[in-house]
């Protein structure tokens, strides 16, 4: 039985005017995909008893919720929280919080992916599957035999290529670790999943002077790339950030280290230094340009913040490396009293970087020349500002 809603394409139009020009390559797309067919269901964040959570929607029990979800242009749509998709999920499941696995991408970020990877009408290209939003999309903008589309997960391919179908599409799917070997060989690797260094698959997936787009995971940043000769890449980081979740290898991401006694510690203890910081307290986190310089800096930093009733601010940053900090003011502008310890002193690297900002307006990062190795080590560099991104 059909359970389309009536007049999806007037929303599926509107959303398209509000992402790109109607001149765009993009619009047609955008404008006749019919979103709402790869998200049936979807994982919305809910607040219960003071801690987050995942509550199951249904697209077909509330029609106007379904419609306004699939086609909001800046709305990732979450249909997969740890192994919990969706799809599978009975009425009323709401699942504690935990890291999304799987989504429909937001539109305006897929078609900016896209863009960046310039595509010619004849270009072969691979993406990364997903719920198949993004795969339709390239399907609408290519001829169908053209598009490669790969995720980890047989269920994910299964369920997209029944919707691509019925969207009537049917490009090429296959099961594949994107960071492994891929099927074939293409003129563009678009990945809307974040990899924590480029993959030396890609270089020799892709065909000579052809481009790859992706994001770097713990970073807002996105590299694009051309193939060199040599077999590596050169490119630039893109002026705007973006945040994808990261690949996966399994049915779900590895436990997370417990860390409970280093922050047990970083709640209470004295530091081995106690100073005075230079600026008020940050939701790092929330920030793209000092959260990526940083993450280059001293990768795998955990950030918490707490905000108390009367407005005291406090910021933690955990490190696996045993290190720790605890920045606390008693309002937004207010300087911290800053607790650090461990092999090193985490809130002065974070002080240095925004230092630099003040002083040179942006930071190096953004807007960095990218130089990619063969084995895909990635480099960095940007007005005497360098770091490397090692695949080992």
């Amino acid at each position: 039985m059909d359970r389309t809603p009536a007049g999806w394409g007037d929303h599926a139009a509107r959303m398209a005017d509000k992402t790109v020009r109607p001149e765009s390559r993009w619009h047609r797309p955008l404008a006749l995909t019919p979103r709402h067919l790869f998200v049936p269901r979807w994982w919305t964040p809910t607040e219960q008893d003071g801690t987050w959570a995942y509550e199951l929607r249904d697209g077909a029990s509330d029609t106007d919720a379904w419609m306004t979800t699939a086609y909001d242009n800046g709305l990732s749509v979450i249909t997969r929280v740890g192994p919990h998709h969706a799809d599978h999920a009975s009425p009323g499941t709401v699942v504690p919080e935990t890291w999304p696995t799987s989504s429909a991408t937001l539109p305006a970020l897929v078609v900016k992916m896209y863009q960046h990877a310039f595509l010619a009408d004849d270009s072969r290209i691979l993406v990364t599957c997903g719920s198949g939003y993004g795969t339709a999309l390239a399907c609408q903008r290519l001829a169908d035999e053209l598009v490669t589309s790969v995720d980890v997960d047989p269920y994910l391919i299964q369920a997209a290529r029944d919707r691509l179908d019925a969207a009537g599409h049917q490009p090429r799917l296959e099961v594949c670790d994107v960071t492994g070997e891929l099927p074939g060989t293409y003129d563009r690797i678009v990945s809307t999943v974040s990899v924590p260094a480029i993959p030396a698959s890609w270089l020799k997936a892709l065909n000579p002077g052809s481009r790859l787009v992706t994001a770097l995971s713990g970073t807002g940043l996105i590299i694009v790339a051309d193939k060199t000769a040599d077999g590596g890449a050169t490119g630039k980081v893109a002026p705007e950030p973006a945040g994808f979740m990261t690949t996966r290898h399994g049915d779900d991401y590895p436990p997370v280290p417990d860390n409970a006694d280093l922050w047990a510690t970083a709640q209470k203890a004295d530091g081995e230094s106690i100073t005075t910081g230079r600026y008020p307290v940050m939701r790092v986190s929330s920030t793209w340009d000092v959260r990526s310089t940083l993450e280059l800096t001293a990768p795998g930093i955990e950030h918490r913040m707490d905000v108390a009733k009367d407005g005291t601010r406090t910021a933690y940053m955990l490190h696996p490396d045993g290190s720790w900090a605890r920045a606390t003011a008693t309002g937004a502008r207010e300087l911290p009293t800053v607790h650090q310890s461990g092999p090193r002193r985490l809130w002065d690297e974070l002080d240095r970087i925004r230092t630099w900002l003040v002083i040179d307006g942006d930071l190096p990062v953004s807007g960095a020349a990218v130089r990619i190795d063969p084995d895909g080590t990635c480099h960095l560099n940007r007005s005497g500002w360098s770091a490397t991104i090692s695949t080992r």
